[in-house]
């Protein structure tokens, strides 16, 4: 099935579930409103959503002269994927998470969070970036990006309507079920658009896990990335995530804490099982061994100016581990 086909199916149940909602808060008025609305809100993620879903976690774009040392990994990996240079971003995060956005390789972006570049070694983070380049490499990022816009806009019409109590049932084609039928959109709604969120994401980040692991050459470096980045997500919250839920399937690992109901419908398959699956290749990963072997300074990258660290200027405010900005006082790599 080709990725074109899966997101005209994708984008058709969301729409579906949209229009559900729709006729539960209206009747034949909502359905047809909830209609038109869909189509604008297709057209629109099409060219947009990656755009919107780095606005809303503040995303800033960095380059060879801002990080070079992230920037460069990122360069080297995609150039071994044979894909074009994706944008590079980083987000002020304290939960080391990353993810991939954009229609196309062509117009892809990847993004790490602070915490991710403090806490991971930068071998590690070469392997999360490879999963993330996996996903625009397979034109994931495209069904995935579009998804957390349309789960996320299904959200918060049925939340419009239930604090609205939807209009009432009269002549006109009014909603037939009154205030339940908020209810029940309500409280439907988020879980439907979470079930197709999960219907396409778990198989997508195994198979991500496996392109990954042969993109930057060592399974192991993409297993221990997963191991840190799972046992740090569960006592770091992440407050972004947590506000915009239905963004959550395109992170490398679930961000959103156990108090969130949003985790009782993880879209991320079990990390045990993704770590045991890239273990069990690394045996036999003799065949794209050659990575990054003689480290990951230097190369494609540009030395930094005005001080900055390899991980980008600090914000403003405080610097965030380490002497120069993101990166840590003890972080092991290549250059020292």
């Amino acid at each position: 099935m080709t990725s074109y086909l899966k997101t005209t199916i994708l984008l058709a149940g969301l729409t579906a579930i949209f229009m559900a909602v729709g006729f539960l808060l209206g009747g034949k008025t909502g359905l047809i409103i909830a209609f038109v609305f869909a189509l604008g809100m297709n057209l629109f993620s099409y060219w947009n959503s990656g755009d919107m879903v780095l606005s809303m976690y503040g995303a800033r774009e960095v380059d060879a002269y801002s990080a070079p040392e992230f920037h460069g990994i990122v360069a080297r990996l995609a150039e071994r994927a044979g894909l074009p240079m994706p944008r590079v971003y980083i987000i002020q995060n304290d939960q080391p998470n990353a993810f991939a956005t954009g229609r196309d390789p062509e117009h892809a972006a990847v993004a790490a969070t602070t915490g991710l570049l403090q806490r991971l070694t930068p071998e590690e983070i070469a392997g999360v970036m490879a999963h993330e380049l996996a996903h625009v490499k397979n034109r994931d990022t495209l069904i995935m990006t579009i998804t957390a816009t349309i789960a996320g806009a299904v959200s918060m019409l049925a939340n419009f309507g239930l604090f609205f109590g939807g209009s009432s049932n009269d002549e006109r084609g009014g909603n037939p079920l009154g205030m339940v039928g908020a209810i029940l959109a309500a409280i439907l709604a988020p879980i439907a658009a979470t079930l197709v969120q999960m219907a396409i994401s778990r198989t997508r980040e195994f198979e991500a896990d496996r392109i990954g692991a042969e993109i930057c050459g060592r399974p192991n470096w993409l297993a221990d990335a997963l191991t840190n980045i799972h046992n740090s997500a569960n006592h770091i919250p992440n407050y972004q995530a947590e506000a915009h839920p239905a963004t959550a399937h395109l992170f490398i690992a679930n961000p959103l804490s156990g108090a969130s109901m949003a985790s009782l419908f993880s879209t991320h398959p079990d990390m045990g099982e993704r770590v045991a699956r890239l273990r069990a290749m690394a045996p036999q990963s003799g065949g794209f061994t050659g990575g990054f072997g003689g480290g990951f300074g230097g190369g494609r990258t540009a030395p930094p100016r005005d001080g900055r660290s390899p991980w980008g200027a600090p914000p403003q405010g405080g610097n965030q581990g380490g002497q120069g900005g993101f990166m840590p006082q003890n972080r092991r790599g290549p250059w020292g």
